[in-house]
Protein backbone atom coordinates (compact mmCIF):
# COMPACT_ATOMS: atom_id res chain seq x y z
CA UNK A 1 0.00 0.00 0.00
CA UNK A 2 1.31 3.43 -0.96
CA UNK A 3 1.88 5.80 1.94
CA UNK A 4 -0.35 8.46 0.34
CA UNK A 5 -3.54 7.58 -1.53
CA UNK A 6 -5.41 10.26 -3.50
CA UNK A 7 -8.95 10.02 -4.75
CA UNK A 8 -11.69 12.26 -6.10
CA UNK A 9 -10.41 13.42 -9.46
CA UNK A 10 -12.64 13.55 -12.52
CA UNK A 11 -14.07 15.71 -15.27
CA UNK A 12 -16.29 18.74 -14.75
CA UNK A 13 -17.47 21.75 -16.68
CA UNK A 14 -16.33 25.30 -16.00
CA UNK A 15 -17.72 26.53 -12.72
CA UNK A 16 -18.11 23.04 -11.30
CA UNK A 17 -16.70 21.58 -8.08
CA UNK A 18 -14.69 18.56 -7.03
CA UNK A 19 -13.29 17.36 -3.73
CA UNK A 20 -9.99 15.53 -3.63
CA UNK A 21 -9.01 13.33 -0.71
CA UNK A 22 -5.66 12.02 0.41
CA UNK A 23 -5.38 9.28 3.01
CA UNK A 24 -2.19 9.18 5.04
CA UNK A 25 -0.75 6.89 7.69
CA UNK A 26 -0.52 9.88 10.04
CA UNK A 27 -1.32 13.59 10.16
CA UNK A 28 1.86 14.45 12.01
CA UNK A 29 3.47 16.01 8.97
CA UNK A 30 2.84 19.16 7.03
CA UNK A 31 0.65 18.27 4.09
CA UNK A 32 0.21 19.91 0.73
CA UNK A 33 -1.49 19.62 -2.62
CA UNK A 34 0.48 20.21 -5.80
CA UNK A 35 -0.62 20.11 -9.40
CA UNK A 36 1.03 19.56 -12.73
CA UNK A 37 -0.64 20.73 -15.91
CA UNK A 38 0.21 19.00 -19.21
CA UNK A 39 3.64 20.11 -20.38
CA UNK A 40 4.31 22.20 -17.28
CA UNK A 41 6.16 21.82 -14.01
CA UNK A 42 4.64 20.79 -10.69
CA UNK A 43 3.41 23.71 -8.56
CA UNK A 44 2.11 24.07 -5.05
CA UNK A 45 -1.59 24.72 -4.60
CA UNK A 46 -2.34 24.57 -0.88
CA UNK A 47 -0.76 23.42 2.35
CA UNK A 48 -1.95 22.82 5.91
CA UNK A 49 0.04 22.61 9.13
CA UNK A 50 -1.50 19.82 11.21
CA UNK A 51 -0.90 21.32 14.64
CA UNK A 52 -2.29 24.82 14.05
CA UNK A 53 -4.30 24.09 10.88
CA UNK A 54 -2.63 27.15 9.39
CA UNK A 55 -3.16 27.16 5.63
CA UNK A 56 -1.41 28.72 2.64
CA UNK A 57 -2.77 28.93 -0.89
CA UNK A 58 -1.28 29.84 -4.22
CA UNK A 59 -2.66 33.08 -5.64
CA UNK A 60 -4.40 31.36 -8.54
CA UNK A 61 -6.64 29.24 -6.30
CA UNK A 62 -7.13 31.53 -3.32
CA UNK A 63 -10.82 32.02 -2.60
CA UNK A 64 -11.84 29.00 -4.70
CA UNK A 65 -9.98 26.06 -3.11
CA UNK A 66 -10.03 24.98 0.53
CA UNK A 67 -7.64 22.53 2.17
CA UNK A 68 -8.83 20.77 5.31
CA UNK A 69 -8.13 17.72 7.42
CA UNK A 70 -10.10 15.04 9.24
CA UNK A 71 -7.97 13.64 12.03
CA UNK A 72 -10.37 10.78 12.70
CA UNK A 73 -9.76 9.48 9.17
CA UNK A 74 -6.10 10.55 8.72
CA UNK A 75 -7.26 12.31 5.57
CA UNK A 76 -6.78 15.72 4.03
CA UNK A 77 -9.11 17.22 1.48
CA UNK A 78 -8.97 19.80 -1.26
CA UNK A 79 -12.37 21.28 -1.98
CA UNK A 80 -12.22 22.93 -5.40
CA UNK A 81 -14.99 25.31 -6.40
CA UNK A 82 -15.55 27.47 -9.48
CA UNK A 83 -13.19 25.28 -11.47
CA UNK A 84 -11.71 26.74 -14.63
CA UNK A 85 -10.01 25.09 -17.63
CA UNK A 86 -6.69 26.42 -16.28
CA UNK A 87 -7.18 24.12 -13.27
CA UNK A 88 -6.87 21.06 -15.49
CA UNK A 89 -3.92 19.07 -14.14
CA UNK A 90 -2.78 16.01 -12.29
CA UNK A 91 -3.13 16.73 -8.57
CA UNK A 92 -0.74 15.22 -6.04
CA UNK A 93 -0.75 15.18 -2.27
CA UNK A 94 2.58 15.36 -0.51
CA UNK A 95 3.83 15.12 3.05
CA UNK A 96 6.80 16.06 5.14
CA UNK A 97 7.77 19.31 3.51
CA UNK A 98 7.50 23.01 4.16
CA UNK A 99 4.92 25.41 2.77
CA UNK A 100 4.57 25.13 -0.99
CA UNK A 101 8.25 24.37 -1.59
CA UNK A 102 8.21 21.45 -4.01
CA UNK A 103 11.75 20.28 -3.29
CA UNK A 104 11.10 20.02 0.45
CA UNK A 105 8.54 17.20 0.15
CA UNK A 106 9.69 13.59 0.13
CA UNK A 107 6.44 11.62 0.31
CA UNK A 108 4.10 11.72 -2.69
CA UNK A 109 0.88 10.15 -3.84
CA UNK A 110 0.38 8.71 -7.30
CA UNK A 111 -1.73 11.65 -8.48
CA UNK A 112 -5.32 12.05 -9.57
CA UNK A 113 -6.45 13.78 -12.75
CA UNK A 114 -8.78 16.76 -12.88
CA UNK A 115 -10.15 17.91 -16.23
CA UNK A 116 -12.22 21.08 -16.59
CA UNK A 117 -13.97 21.64 -19.89
CA UNK A 118 -15.33 24.94 -21.16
Amino acid sequence: KRPLMESGGGSVQTGGSLRLACELPSLRFNMAWFRQAPGKGRKGVATIYPGTEYTIYSDDVKGRFTISQDRSKNTIYLQMNDLQPADTAAYYCAAGGYGLKLESYNLWGQGTNVTVSS
